[in-house]
């Protein structure tokens, strides 16, 4: 019996794949050709990967579909035909393999990631831990006590999972074609936390995590008095952050890390709250804190013959706000130039006017346009990449080639800060080679 992956390339179903290669299952799956960069972590352990065919199914499969495939693809069609193969869709799946570990789920709209990949690094010294990572990374050890995911409110997903502990980031209106408003939003977090068994570690600074209904034990962190672990006399610089942990209002410890920005701060402070509050000693967190050498897509940076080129995987404007801010305290003295490619129509038409404040405390702007696959969600979305190029003075419209590459190593030197969840990093690789 196999495990096939429909949509094997998606960054959640690449690091499931991982996970179940690594318990000793056979695992192949299916998607496009193009290049995407998950298939790496995949074609690193053998996992076959093929183009999409319904005879890819075979008797007796575990089939994962992912979750932006229906019924009516091919493969779909062929694995819920077939009365021997069992069909998971990919959240589902993920909500039974939890059930083995000791789980945590790292929620929130902002910072899922990061905070998820500081966990595997930090609780990875205490004890055996596995983790799922929205980058495209997973992985099991054998004898692995507990497993960490990364756990998305789109279209409410994360119900399908009941954790024993969960981190909750931030609650910030997204994925506008899902959600009517900020009250949909807020339910559907509280849908989450009703689900967590044993105990909620929340950012406190957030004003709409404070207000839910919390029926298991939770603690609370951030920058402000009143939370039961708090940053003070924070420091950041080209150098990274430094600040002291205090819990309950006494001194528990000094940390200095070479990130940057807030949300690598508030993440990092966050970490350190869950791991504490699961017995590790303070000096053991730091230390995993300091072993954590970052995820793909999130801040990834490289200095180029006098210039930098950062990879993240913002698409929100208060993500974007925080990269820029993030590449000024890390290269005061450069020159930045945000670059940005929409994802969906909806999301830019709803926080139009933030996006354009973001990206304009750049110094200079560039915008790609959005996806030849992308579609209006329906007949209200009327917003084109133009109508964000009006509200940023001076901004270039470019594309993924070799002569947009060119323009932009004119800019230089500079801080280029590539951003979005689509595929503006291949634009990135172009402008490396000339550079």
């Amino acid at each position: 019996m196999a495990y096939h992956f429909v949509g094997i390339k998606g960054t959640g179903m690449a690091a499931l794949a991982e996970i179940l290669y690594d318990e000793q299952k056979e695992v192949r799956g299916s998607d496009i050709e193009k290049y995407i960069f998950t298939q790496d972590g995949l074609e690193e352990r053998g996992i076959e990967i093929l183009p999409f065919d319904k005879e890819n199914i075979k008797p007796n499969d575990t089939v994962i579909v992912g979750l932006s495939f229906g019924s009516d693809h091919p493969e779909v069609k062929a694995a819920m035909s077939d009365p021997s193969v069992q069909v998971y869709y990919y959240n589902d799946y993920l909500g039974h393999l939890l059930e083995r570990y000791t789980s945590i789920c790292v929620a929130g709209t902002h910072g899922k990631s990061t905070t998820t990949g500081i966990i595997a690094s930090v609780l990875g010294r205490y004890e055996k831990t596995g983790f799922l990572i929205g980058d495209g990374h997973g992985h099991m050890p054998k004898d692995a006590k507990n497993f960490v995911l990364e756990s998305c409110e789109f279209k409410r997903h994360f119900l399908a999972y009941h954790p024993d502990y969960a981190i909750i980031t931030n609650m910030e209106l997204d994925h506008i074609d899902y959600y009517k408003d900020m009250d949909d939003y807020i339910d559907a977090f509280q849908s989450f936390v009703n689900q967590i068994k044993k105990k909620a570690v929340i950012c406190g600074d957030d004003p709409y995590l404070t207000k839910l209904s919390y029926p298991i034990p939770h603690i609370t962190y951030g920058l402000h008095e009143g939370n039961d672990y708090q940053a003070k006399n924070v420091h950041q610089g080209p150098d990274g952050i430094t600040y002291d942990v205090y819990f309950q209002n006494k001194l528990l410890h000094h940390v200095k890390l070479p990130g940057i920005g807030y949300p690598f701060l508030i993440n990092s402070l966050g970490v350190f709250a869950l791991a504490h509050t699961l017995g590790m000693d303070p000096d053991e967190i730091v230390a995993g804190l300091l072993e954590y050498k970052g995820i793909a897509r999130r801040f990834v940076s490289e200095e180029v013959n006098g210039s930098v080129l950062i990879d993240d995987y913002a698409h929100h404007p208060t993500a974007i706000s925080f990269m820029i801010e993030a590449a000024r305290n890390r290269y005061p003295d450069k020159k930045i130039v945000a670059l940005y490619k929409p994802d969906r129509y909806s999301r830019l038409q709803y926080f139009l006017d933030r996006f354009a404040q973001s990206l304009n405390t750049a110094d200079q702007v560039c915008l790609l346009d959005f996806p030849k696959n992308a579609v209006r969600e329906d007949d209200t979305i009327t917003v084109t990449i133009q109508d964000l190029l009006d509200r940023c003075p001076n901004a270039k419209l470019l594309e993924i080639d070799d002569q947009s590459a060119r323009e932009l190593k004119d800019m230089g030197p500079a801080v280029y800060v590539f951003m979005s969840s689509k595929d503006i990093y291949l634009l990135k690789d172009k402008l490396k080679e000339i550079l």
